[in-house]
């Protein structure tokens, strides 16, 4: 028996990077899951074919970052998967330059993306978890949201705040049985990492005290933990996975 069996879990931004690992991992655990992707379908529906088997999944197109879209998505996860037992709210982008020459729209889509989709989604899946009296967010922050990082205030901004939205969260509903909590990961190899120069690259490694870069399952274990029942008694807390970075 997985640490996820029986359970359903939503997965926003699941069809590439951590996203994936997740979505992957979860079901690995035994869980039913779906998760959203903006515009990626070949590889959504690659993924869905991959992991079919003894438990459902489904990937639905969805933006996290539009209020109206986020309420359709947890409306078809209810329809399919009957009730909603974890939320894991990953979607995110990056829209990195200098706040001299940074614009509204490079500030609005990082921030909308990023936060606005949090709220997005955890106003949507309240409600019925509220019904079932039980359930598990987890946000997905950064630990860019704990130091700042030079070129990306908008990311900054948007990962800080879930921290407080985390907590306010768990506050809230944690006489209803459900947990609130994020995730801070470091530098994470992904796509998005692929793209540094070799001496940006070179500089962030050198700051890991693990001296490595982490890996997408690494922050997925972490989901597993924080939705399974190993984790019943921890609500509003952030959990690192930095290699140190944060410590």
């Amino acid at each position: 028996m997985g640490l996820l069996s029986d359970k359903t879990v939503l997965v926003t931004g699941g069809s590439r990077g951590i996203g994936e690992a997740i979505v992957r991992k979860c079901v690995a655990e035994g869980a039913s899951v779906a998760f959203s992707y903006r515009s990626s379908s070949e590889r959504a529906e690659k993924i869905v074919n991959e992991l079919n088997g003894n438990q459902k999944v489904m990937a639905f197109q969805s933006d996290a970052s539009d209020y109206a879209s986020s309420e359709q998505l947890i409306s078809n996860f209810l329809e399919e998967f009957g009730r909603i037992d974890v939320l894991i709210n990953n979607a995110g982008i990056t829209r990195d330059t200098l706040m001299l020459r940074m614009s509204e729209d490079q500030w609005d889509d990082v921030i909308n993306t990023n936060l606005k989709s949090v709220f997005n989604l955890t106003k949507h899946a309240l409600r019925p978890m509220l019904k079932n009296r039980g359930g598990s967010i987890i946000n997905m922050s950064s630990v860019v949201g704990v130091f700042g990082n030079a070129g990306q205030a908008n990311y900054a901004a948007s990962k800080a705040g879930i921290f407080g939205f985390t907590k306010s969260i768990a506050k809230e509903v944690g006489s209803r049985s459900i947990r609130c909590n994020s995730i801070a990961p470091g530098f994470i190899a992904t796509e998005m990492t692929d793209e540094l120069d070799e001496k940006t690259r070179d500089a962030f490694l050198n700051s890991i005290p693990m001296k490595r870069w982490g890996q997408g399952d690494e922050v997925a274990d972490a989901c597993i933990f924080l939705g399974s029942d190993l984790s019943k008694y921890i609500t509003g807390q952030t959990l690192s996975v930095c290699g140190g970075l944060n410590c």
